[in-house]
């Protein structure tokens, strides 16, 4: 294999790489699936799998025996080399997901045209040796993904993103990153616009700050992230709270954020409690936060006399030379006096539609859309500093506050500062669930995903008022504890909610998983007005391709047996594209029924039913003995697993 030394973008993708590509693949085993009737395979997609097939016995086989541990070579000059970049990144993703990426197979696919690459599923792979091929052969590389690789030494990592200036998206979740690394992307990856470090442990709070004068300093108007949840302790207990100001403030342009104390650090922006974080930037050597703000106000002032400016040409191209100097001598008064208050309204005009408040006394907003981290601490303060957001993740402590109110009631009450925009919700709550209903009767009219986590059931729960609280819904998820199994609650729902039970025809995904002692052979199937509630989700929901329902304490076979002999549902408009109505659970792809009562008869059903359906997962179903799962695996495409 002789080598060549150029470092030329053959077939290089201009487009940045990666991951809304990758989503819209859908592999099933040997499979594509692109069609409603099954799969239809292009010849591209055919070439990628015969070299899929192929890599371990032909092209990996050949380079492991001859090259790997004998040679190290800068470039490799072989069949894949001739691939564009984003058929090389498919491949790899096929390998990855295949679990099928070997050393030698990487050694072969790391080409320079290559713009995006993600070894998180095999984080195993990720070595000193394969940082330094990466580091060399592709520098060109916009996406890099190393998350979950444990192994790695943080000198080898900062001396490999060294070498990388062309990234825009970088993740190192869960990697020993320190300060050193931090420090590198903000001086070599100046492009970049995405940055997860979450479970970094070795990072504290302060070794984020360089970002403020590096790496997302831009005026491009990208989206813009950073993602730093659950790393390392700082030295005062204040200090992610300092941190989180600073970062707010040094980088404005920030959308997507998950920071510890984000909203705490709101509340001392808006109160300009600068002083508070003294000592932390005294201690980290960075300017104070007063200096931060002030040079941001200095900065908006000259965007504002800019903008201004730019206003009076146009206005200079249709009115005559008397009428222009009138004009300019009234404007530049005008402009004088009330500078303030016409930024204030031209950001309340672009971010807070349907708000039910209005900004903090100062004109000064974020740009935040996403935030996760959130505690129910200081959340009116993010309401009236960030007005923008339709995404966030909160953590609601059952307890309650100085005033004895209840956090959870609090949580109802400040999210109204985003009703009607809110689009995606996610709650961890380890109290009873029906106490989230006031909250998703004020924010559930415009969510698209729901996630409710650790919240708590008992004989009082209806799911029936939350699913109807939330109609739009398009993912669903609910994981919480199972009431006990003492209590009897099958005919107050059914009373309250016969004729008017939920109906969710947007919904994808949905997800209803219970928790359990392992002790037990199998949950305490009592709960049977949940069968009602559940048939009638599955019946009306025709576009749901997942299905997660784990250890459900009333009975699944049953219920999914009178889904299955459901009639076709008519979706109007959708139905039409289709050409005819669709059936209940019709476009499922991935089914998890683990710890059920569901039978294989079911199963059957559920393979023949859904034409798309890939993965379907009955581990723990003890209707289910060995010998059938067997039959059904060697007998079907599908992946089924049993254990």
């Amino acid at each position: 294999m002789p080598l060549f030394r150029t470092s030329g973008k053959r077939g290089g993708a201009k487009a940045p790489p990666g991951r809304k590509r990758l989503r819209d693949m859908e592999w099933t085993g040997g499979c594509w699936k692109t069609d409603e009737d099954g799969p239809v395979l292009s010849l591209r997609k055919l070439s990628l799998l015969s070299l899929a097939d192929n890599m371990k016995e032909v092209w990996a086989k050949d380079y492991a025996n001859n090259y790997l541990d004998q040679y190290s070579f800068r470039y490799i000059m072989g069949p894949f080399n001739l691939l564009t970049g984003e058929l090389v990144e498919e491949l790899v993703w096929l390998l990855c997901n295949r679990k099928q990426l070997s050393r030698a197979a990487l050694h072969l696919l790391l080409v320079p045209q290559l713009r995006g690459l993600s070894l998180e599923s095999c984080p195993a792979l990720v070595t000193p040796v394969i940082c330094t091929h990466i580091a060399a052969r592709c520098q060109d590389l916009w996406s890099l993904n190393l998350s979950g690789a444990q192994q790695l030494p943080s000198k080898v990592l900062s001396e490999t993103l060294h070498s990388l200036p062309a990234l825009r998206s970088l993740s190192l979740a869960g990697m020993p990153c320190d300060r050193r690394v931090i420090r590198t992307i903000a001086q070599r990856c100046r492009l970049l616009r995405h940055l997860d470090v979450s479970r970094c442990h070795l990072l504290s709070p302060g070794a984020l700050l360089p970002l403020g004068g590096g790496a997302f300093c831009s005026s491009s108007g990208s989206p813009e992230s950073l993602l730093a949840l659950d790393i390392g302790f700082g030295v005062q207990e204040g200090d992610p709270v300092a941190a989180a100001a600073y970062l707010l403030l040094s980088l404005p342009s920030l959308e997507r954020v998950a920071l510890e104390g984000i909203e705490k650090a709101c509340r001392l922006i808006e109160q300009r409690e600068f002083s508070l974080a003294d000592e932390f930037t005294n201690r980290e050597g960075v300017a104070p936060l007063k200096e931060v703000w002030q040079e941001i106000r200095d900065k908006q002032d000259r965007d504002n006399l800019r903008m201004r400016r730019e206003k009076t040409t146009v206005h200079r191209e249709y009115e005559d030379e008397e009428e222009e100097g009138i004009f300019l001598e009234e404007y530049k008064s005008e402009s004088e006096e009330d500078a303030s208050r016409d930024e204030v309204s031209s950001c309340s005009h672009s971010q807070s539609v349907g708000r039910k408040r209005h900004l903090s006394q100062s004109d000064f907003a974020l740009k935040l859309r996403d935030v996760k981290g959130l505690t129910c601490d200081s959340l009116d303060s993010l309401g009236r500093l960030c007005p923008g957001i339709c995404c966030m993740a909160v953590n609601v402590d059952p307890s309650e506050d100085t005033r004895g109110r209840s956090k959870v009631s609090r949580l109802a009450v400040d999210l109204e500062a985003w009703s009607g925009q809110l689009q995606r919700l996610s709650v961890q709550f380890p109290g009873n669930l029906a106490d989230l209903l006031p909250t998703l009767l004020v924010a559930g009219s415009s969510l698209v995903s729901l996630t409710l986590e650790g919240v708590k059931t008992n004989s009082y729960t209806r799911l029936s008022p939350v699913i109807r609280a939330c109609p739009r819904l398009r993912d669903l998820l609910i994981s919480a504890e199972p009431p006990p199994s003492f209590l009897q609650m099958e005919h107050e729902e059914d009373q309250q909610d016969n004729g008017d039970l939920p109906c969710l025809p947007n919904l994808c995904s949905l997800t209803l998983s219970f928790s359990y002692e392992h002790s037990q052979i199998k949950p305490a199937m009592f709960w049977t007005s949940l069968m009602r509630v559940l048939r009638c989700l599955l019946t009306s929901s025709p576009l749901l391709e997942k299905l997660s329902l784990v250890s459900l304490p009333c009975p699944l076979d049953y219920t999914l047996q009178n889904v299955l002999l459901a009639e076709n549902f008519d979706l109007g408009a959708s139905a039409e594209s289709t050409g005819s109505p669709l059936l209940p659970l019709e476009r499922l792809q991935h089914i998890d029924l683990q710890r059920t009562d569901v039978k294989m008869t079911t199963v059957k059903s559920l393979l023949q039913r859904s034409k798309r359906l890939k993965y379907v997962d009955v581990s723990s179903c003890w209707q289910i003995s060995y010998s059938e799962w067997l039959a059904c695996k060697t007998s079907s495409n599908v992946q089924v697993v049993w254990a």
